[in-house]
């Protein structure tokens, strides 16, 4: 009876750590599925329709990106030009696989009630960013409410005092360009602030995001699966070397 219970527990033992990663795995995919879901779902709520006011400059203490992003709105006011930066970024290019490699204008637009929103008015190659000079005057931007854009940990640090921009921050582009409070969000205008020119191109935001999290749990409780069975069979092959 001993010799039996070891001819299976030593492979299942053996397993055991490389098992609980694999379902780990597995279920935090099932996971990011249901927030990736959700997050679908409130772009899909949001974005569509007719465009609703921006946010007046007394609720955004209280914004979250949680119940604001990718609201569709309409804000009027004026640009500042002096406050503008571009942000490194990419855009879709002519084909799959081969992105332009660019800049994202994102300008100060000061509005009636004197706060600040930053408006990514889309994006432009380095040739023709003399091309990108915001209009003059009282204008009329709609677009999507964004989050700021955080970075990640493969993202090159901005350098204010050499104007490279990689990350869309507004609290940081503000304290950079002297603008003081601005509100904690952007507008990603959409295609009809396109120029005439072409540049920059707005209406870039992703909404079709992909959702594949459900094919990456089967893989990982398919690869424990397949685990146990390795086991099973190398316990059953040493129960009958040993008959």
């Amino acid at each position: 009876m001993a010799s039996r219970l070891r001819t299976w527990l030593l492979p299942l033992l053996a397993i055991a750590p490389a098992f609980a990663i694999l379902v780990g795995l597995g279920t935090w995919q099932l996971q990011r599925k249901a927030w990736k879901e959700d997050l679908i779902g409130r772009i899909e709520a949001r974005a569509h329709g007719e465009p609703t006011p921006v946010p007046a400059r007394s609720t955004w203490a209280a914004w979250s990106a949680e119940t604001g992003e990718y609201a569709r709105v309409r804000a009027t006011g004026t640009y500042l030009r002096e406050g503008e930066v571009a942000v490194h970024g990419l855009a879709p290019g002519e084909g799959p696989g081969r992105p332009l490699s660019g800049f994202y204008i994102l300008t100060p637009l000061r509005l009636s009630d004197g706060g600040i929103v930053l408006v990514n008015r889309g994006f432009v190659v380095p040739e023709r960013r003399t091309d990108a000079a915001a209009p003059e005057g009282v204008v009329t931007v709609t677009g999507l409410v964004r989050a700021p854009d955080r970075g990640g940990a493969f993202t090159p640090a901005d350098d204010p005092s050499r104007g490279e921009w990689y990350k869309r921050d507004p609290e940081r582009i503000a304290a950079a360009r002297g603008l003081g409070p601005v509100a904690p969000f952007l507008i990603d205008a959409d295609a009809s602030a396109t120029p005439p020119s072409g540049w920059p191109r707005a209406g870039l935001t992703r909404l079709d995001i992909p959702n594949r999290h459900l094919e990456y749990a089967f893989t990982w409780f398919g690869l424990a699966a397949t685990l146990v069975g390795v086991a099973a069979f190398a316990a059953l092959s040493r129960r009958r070397k040993a008959a």
